[in-house]
This record gives C-alpha cells, structure tokens and sequence, in this order.
C-alpha cells in the first residue's frame, strides 16, 4: 500500500504564500465574524448532552398504531413531489432551450428568459408555499404550486448549462443537413445533454421530496404537518418512524437515480 504524500506540489512541498495568505484571511475573517451568526465553541460543546438525551428519546420505541397514517402522508408528499417534479419538467424543457446562449433564438431572449428564472428561484419554496395557500386554501395544491414554481426556475437553468456544453460538431452536422431550428435542437442538441438532463431530474426530485416534507408547516399538504407536531408534542415514538421514512424514500430515489444513468451513460442494467 502506498503512503499518503501530504506534501503540496511544489519544488519544496510547502504551500505558495500566496496561497499561505490567502488561507491566513479567510481562517482570520472567520473568526472575526462567528460572533455575528452567534458562533460560540462553549455553547456548541455544551449543547452536545442535549443532542444526545434527544437522539436516544426518539429511540426509545416506536408507535406501530401511527404506521398507516405515516404511510398515507408518505404517499400524499410522494405525489405531491412527483406531480410538481413532472409539471415543472414539461416547463423547463422549452425554457432552458430559451435560456441557453447556442440555442436561444436571439440575445434578448436569451436574458430575459435567465432574469424570469431568476426572479422564480428567489424565494424558497415555503415563501411561495404561503402565497399559494393564502391564494388557493390549506391542501397538497398550494404545496404542488410552490414546489413546481421554484423548480422551474433551478431545472430550466441546469438544462440551460448542459445545453450549452454540447459538441458543436453534431450541431453544424444536422444544422448542414437542411434541418430546421427545431429539428437542429431536438435531433442535435437535446441528446447529448440528456445524461446531464437525467442527472438533474433525479436530483431535483430528490430535492423536491424534502422540501415537499417542509411544506406542511404552513399548511401545504404531506407528512411536514405531522413531523412538526410530533417534534412539538415530543412524541418521539412518530418521529422516529417518519424520519426512517423519508430517509428509506430518499435512498431510492438515489438507487434509481444511478440505475438511470448508468444505462443512458453505459448501456448498463443495475
């Protein structure tokens, strides 16, 4: 087995001062500024019994009775997560063609379309959440809403980057074939960003089924409701099951996320 060089590569294998400097300033404005977020090293280490008494609380059982209402929420914030997730791709597929600078039809276009994702992905999801609410009422719908709006404006500008790294050469093949705008995008461009298409999608949903699980503080729909009110009821037997929950959901959805990409990228079966 192979030690481990720790050395830096250059002739003395010590760090640049330039870079020595650099390092020296961040660490420095670090700690100048921890006690502007309330950074304290004692509060931290005496918060470390609490943590613990919280984690083996939640630990001490489990309330089998709460199973099927678990489940039934699971469900209710997986469709949530998989209807905004699917509404929002349909969306972002036209604009980030629009937002990509080779494949946008004009320069103005082009940025209007990056400030209109940019205005959509300002604000988080619980933000829009409350404004769907107080527009359409308590339920998963607001929760669709907001969760599909937000993830337009990240999708759409992800498929917008991978549009535009494709390789040119197959664009200006299609393109001298007589193909029209459409064709030279959808025959040319859109395939070969499809495993960075796949990639994000599967990251997105997987993004959007924790802060599908959020929603339910302000009312939205999903197992967020019951989570608060068991944190805020302290019963740690509920909690226990819904965190299991969504970690086992989350840990397929990343499963299947590798299994797709292994096949569009390698022609594998996993």
């Amino acid at each position: 087995m192979r030690a481990l060089n720790w050395q830096w590569p250059t002739r003395n294998g010590l760090p640049l001062p330039g870079t020595m400097i650099s390092i020296v300033v961040a660490v420095t404005a670090l700690g100048l500024t921890a006690s502007v977020a309330e950074i304290s090293l004692p509060r931290l280490i005496g918060s470390l019994g609490k943590m613990t008494v919280f984690i083996a609380q939640m630990f001490q059982g489990f309330n089998w009775d709460y199973l099927p209402q678990m489940l039934a929420k699971m469900l209710e914030t997986l469709e949530m997560t998989v209807l905004a997730t699917a509404i929002a791709v349909v969306i972002s597929l036209p604009l980030g063609v629009l937002a990509a600078k080779n494949a946008s039809p004009h320069p103005i276009v082009y940025r209007l379309t990056r400030d209109v994702l940019s205005l959509m992905r300002a604000l988080p999801e619980l933000v829009w959440a409350l404004v769907f609410v107080s527009a359409v009422g308590l339920g998963p719908l607001p929760g669709v809403m907001a969760l599909a709006f937000v993830t337009v404006g990240f999708m759409a500008k992800f498929f917008a980057e991978s549009i535009e790294v494709v390789d040119s050469k197959a664009v200006e093949g299609v393109h001298a074939h007589g193909a029209s705008w459409v064709q030279v995008r959808y025959f040319a461009m859109l395939p070969q960003a499809l495993p960075d298409l796949v990639g994000t999608l599967m990251y997105i949903l997987d993004h959007n089924l924790r802060a599908a699980t959020i929603l339910g503080l302000v009312g939205a729909g999903g197992i967020g409701y019951d989570m608060v009110m068991s944190m805020r009821l302290f019963q740690y037997d509920r909690l226990i099951l819904i965190g299991l929950g969504i970690y086992v959901v989350v840990t397929l959805l990343d499963r299947l996320s590798d299994t797709l990409r292994s096949r569009l990228l390698h022609g594998k079966r996993v």
